[in-house]
């Protein structure tokens, strides 16, 4: 078995020579700057170019052509796990444990099997001489691409512990405000719900009964009561097939929102959803600008930046929109001017980027547009189900108070007729 080492020991890939890189970047005054830095790898080049004062926009080994990104695959991803995990290795590196001590301890505390089972798979990859990054990489499943990135630009850097303690503090803001956002539309979701199955209850089981009262006897029915029969009767008899045919409805609405298409065009309606739709847009605002500050305040250049935070928006119309603005980082407009010409994302995101861009602190400026948009977020909730609430009892005593009423009415002529 090859020797433990400790994190520090393990040499990032590409630095055993020096090499020659192409690189684009802005200056402060907004100019475009292009040309060629020796260093041993592309984090150093980077590195190097911010020490200039330059803001990178491609660090590679070949000169800069035309910029495309695929869609990125969307995986489920272990949140939970993923988050212990970085907290307890953050916790350790700080401590100064070793890295491959760190996951064995890890190993020990992980509760999950199969989660165990790939740290455990890290480790063997880790000791046979990859970098923690690369053990990374080889789980797409459960590491993103933010995350591996991140690992590799503190491997490089020297500063894994403070970058895993980044990460920890961004899965668990992401994490709270995913809280936030499905626990809000619990309730409003919920009382819905019951409210729906206590009418089917009403016109399945209820109302039936009355029915025979009235064919029983002469008395004419009352138009709400005979409105409500013919209702009740067509559940009874149409009930099964009207489930059916709305699973089956969702079924194919589920299938085409599966297509790239289908996608698209559910996130612009969902954009357009009053108050909700504001409240979605703020919340992708808020993870982008977060998984932007933490990704360029660690040396990662401008459009790889840009090409890993498309990964992990939900709405594909907003990470759509991230095409346009690297294509204007790479002809050397910077991310502002783009940003607000796709008229996709907020408008003060613009003006605050602008402000980042002319001081030369983007990231902390993407760190003060999380912070705005996460707030914007909660408020734009809390507007949404303070008016859905009312909107839904409302409209559930209006459709059962009538139901009521009928029924009374019904009960009211049958006893007319029996004195």
């Amino acid at each position: 078995m090859a020797p433990l080492r400790r994190y520090r020991d393990v040499p990032p890939s590409g630095l055993a020579s020096m090499a020659t890189f192409h690189y684009k970047a802005m200056a402060a005054d907004g100019s475009a700057r292009a040309g060629t830095l020796v260093a041993e790898d592309d984090r150093l080049a980077t590195r190097e170019l911010q020490r200039q004062g330059l803001t990178p926009i491609f660090v590679g080994d070949s000169k800069p052509t035309g910029f495309s990104f695929s869609l990125p695959k969307f995986r489920r991803r272990r949140a939970a796990e993923v988050l212990h995990f970085t907290q307890e290795t953050a916790t350790l590196l700080n401590a100064g444990v070793p890295l491959d001590r760190a996951l064995s301890i890890t190993v020990e505390l992980t509760e999950k099997d199969d989660f165990r089972t790939v740290v455990q798979q890290m480790q063997r990859t880790l000791r046979g001489g990859k970098s923690f990054a690369e053990t990374l990489s080889g789980h797409p499943e459960v590491f993103s691409d933010l995350y591996v990135n991140m690992v590799r630009a503190g491997e490089v850097s020297g500063t894994l512990p403070l970058v895993m303690d980044r990460l920890a503090e961004f899965e668990v803001q992401r994490d709270e405000l995913r809280s936030y956002i499905v626990s809000s539309l619990t309730y409003p979701a919920l009382l819905a719900v019951v409210g729906a199955g206590s009418i089917f209850v009403l016109l399945r089981f209820v109302i039936p009964s009355f029915a025979e009262a009235f064919t029983q006897s002469s008395l004419a029915m009352p138009l709400p009561m005979a409105i409500l029969l013919a209702l009740s009767e067509a559940v009874q008899s149409y009930g099964f097939l009207a489930l059916g045919a709305l699973v089956a409805i969702v079924a194919g609405l589920r299938y085409y929102v599966g297509t790239p298409e289908g996608r698209l065009r559910w996130n612009r309606f969902q954009l357009r959803i009053p108050v909700l739709g504001d409240a979605l847009l703020k919340a992708d605002t808020a993870r982008f600008a977060r998984a932007m500050a933490t990704l360029v305040a660690n040396t990662v250049p401008l459009v790889q930046a840009l090409t890993i935070s498309k990964g992990i928006l939900s709405n594909r119309l907003l990470a759509g929109a991230l095409d346009q603005v690297a294509k204007g980082v790479k002809r050397g407009e910077g991310v502002a001017a783009p940003l607000k010409r796709t008229g996709q994302f907020p408008a003060l995101a613009g003006h605050l980027l602008t402000v980042g861009e002319e001081t030369g602190h983007l990231d902390m400026m993407f760190e003060r547009m999380a912070e705005i948009y996460d707030k914007d977020t909660r408020e734009a909730i809390k507007r949404f189900t303070a008016l859905f609430e009312p909107i839904v009892i409302l409209a559930l005593g209006v459709v059962v108070g009538a139901m009521i009423l009928s029924v009374l009415l019904a009960i009211t002529s049958i006893n007319q007729l029996a004195m």
